[in-house]
């Protein structure tokens, strides 16, 4: 290891391994099993806050609280960190939308209400995705559009829109829908709201609406529509 990319003490290289004299207070050394964790939770948010372009490992190592030197130590690159973000954080998020879809059967309503769930779990247990979504797929040069078309996208969306394609075949969609578009539909319904919660909670002085309640409207909108019956 070339050890000139290293923090210094006392104009002498340091050790890959520091020990616990040799580093500030609160910043864990080379060998902490929580480190790789921390780093990554760090980069989340930055790439939140800054954009995936605009976050340095710098930034990232500051928010971590660590060496710079040791992101290096831990992921290479940035290119290898952002790799690690979605491998160990973004697909594992979305693996915990996927299984109660895959448990729901082929009944329609099972199946869209297990999606509306999903999606609610899933942004209790990382409420940074939705504006990481918005941020770096929606947007134009979003840095994680290929990551929902490769490898996301067959696991949920396309998924589900087979489903609901088979669920039309057999008559129990209304024949005017596209399956395809019925899928956008909830994510439009569900994701999306979420993500623009901070706008329309203000605009509307609706801070009492939390998920739950936008779970319980949105099945009632796509069972009964608007009608009163």
């Amino acid at each position: 290891m070339n050890t000139d990319t290293l923090p210094r003490t006392r104009g002498r290289p340091a050790r890959a391994t520091s020990t616990p004299s040799g580093r500030a207070p609160g910043r864990p050394g080379a060998d902490s099993p929580d480190l790789r964790a921390r780093v990554l939770d760090a980069a989340i948010a930055c790439f939140t806050r800054q954009g995936i372009a605009g976050a340095s490992l710098r930034s990232i190592a500051s928010e971590a609280g660590v060496n710079p030197a040791l992101l290096h130590y831990y992921f290479g690159d940035k290119e290898q960190l952002q790799e690690a973000v979605v491998s160990e954080r973004i697909l594992p998020a979305f693996a915990v939308l996927r299984e109660p879809v895959m448990q729901a059967g082929d009944d329609v309503a099972d199946l869209v209400a297990a999606f509306v769930k999903g999606v609610g779990l899933l942004v209790a247990e990382h409420p940074w995705l939705p504006p990481l979504w918005v941020r770096e797929v929606l947007c134009e040069g979003g840095a994680l559009r290929n990551v929902l078309l490769e490898r996301i996208g067959p696991q949920v969306p396309q998924m589900m829109a087979a489903r609901f394609a088979q669920a039309q075949q057999r008559g129990e969609i209304n024949e005017d829908l596209d399956p395809r578009l019925l899928m956008v539909s909830l994510v439009g319904l569900t994701l999306f709201p979420i993500a623009g919660a901070p706008i329309w909670r203000r605009l509307l002085n609706a801070d009492d609406l939390d998920f739950d309640v936008m779970r319980r409207h949105t099945l009632a909108l796509l069972d009964r529509g608007l009608s009163c019956a």
